[in-house]
């Protein structure tokens, strides 16, 4: 298929391209940078250079595509994950007016299909595993709310279109070569330091999936039906036990463990949030459907 990858030269952007290319899809993959559009061309695909706020110039790169496949993985994360405060309110316009002006270049030049990244770790509380059925936790503290409720924006606004098939992707957290949680990371390095307590019990649960294992169901959706899937683990972790594996394997030593109250008064409640509150994400949809096989959490092999 022609496939156009919007966030091509990011984290699940290159695997996904390689993935692509080694798959025969024809891809052309957007990027703002001269080394972004080196990158690709080093992996196959056609490089288009816009960018995702110039809605005239991104419109003529789908169009010069002749994309059959539009799929959205913008964002601004930065490389470091502790400098995500700061890069918050740039990825969240990227992901709403950026990809606004994507869709909207799906619809003026007839792609049959969009593909949109979205959360599997922002989930409405509740028991046990969330089906694709649950909301976003848009109630959550301040900056999960306010994520949630960009993301839900997002997935509203794919399947807005019946022109245009939408396929949602809500991915767990990504780990492995070049993310935040590898063994070179920028997370690892802060479990090293002891920088990365568990907050009270830990019991919040993370979804995470491999970066390689996201990049081969991405390919997977260009033909599964149109609908929202879980693109997680089989047994998602709660923190307290995640945590120390972690810790484990990139080096560091065992993390310290932190009340909420002192918590509250040091990082503050998104962060006790993330470590309390986190609901996991059920795959079944995707293994049923499409046959989706992700590896166990394994962080040696990250």
């Amino acid at each position: 298929m022609r496939v156009f990858v919007a966030g091509a030269s990011g984290a699940i952007g290159r695997p996904l391209v390689a993935e692509l290319i080694r798959q025969g899809h024809n891809v052309t993959g957007m990027t703002r940078s001269d080394r972004g559009a080196e990158v690709l061309s080093e992996l196959g695909a056609h490089p288009a250079r816009v960018d995702a706020f110039d809605a005239a110039a991104l419109q003529e790169a789908v169009r010069r595509s002749e994309a059959e496949v539009i799929i959205d993985q913008l964002t601004a994360l930065p490389s470091r994950h502790e400098d995500l405060p700061s890069a918050v309110d740039q990825d969240r316009r990227l992901r709403t007016e950026g990809g606004m002006n994507l869709f909207r270049a799906a619809q003026a030049c007839g792609v049959r299909r969009v593909i949109q990244q979205s959360s599997g770790f922002f989930l409405e509380p509740g028991d046990g595993l969330a089906d694709e059925r649950c909301r976003l936790a848009v109630n959550g503290s301040p900056n999960v709310a306010a994520s949630s409720r960009v993301f839900e924006e997002m997935e509203h606004r794919a399947g807005s279109d019946p022109a245009i098939e939408a396929v949602i992707l809500r991915y767990g957290f990504f780990y492995g070569p070049g993310t935040w949680y590898s063994l070179r990371g920028t997370a690892a390095q802060a479990v090293r330091a002891g920088q990365m307590p568990i907050i009270g019990n830990g019991e919040g649960v993370w979804s995470w999936i491999h970066i390689d294992d996201a990049a081969r169901a991405t390919v997977d959706a260009l033909t599964v039906p149109p609908g929202t899937y879980h693109i997680t683990v089989d047994d998602p972790p709660p923190m307290h036990r995640w945590l120390p594996e972690f810790a484990k394997a990139v080096g560091g030593p065992e993390p310290p463990q932190v009340s909420v109250e002192e918590a509250l008064q040091v990082a503050g409640s998104d962060a006790v949030y993330y470590h309390t509150k986190l609901r996991g994400a059920s795959n079944a949809k995707a293994k049923a459907v499409f046959d989706f096989a992700p590896r166990p959490v394994n962080w040696s092999e990250s």
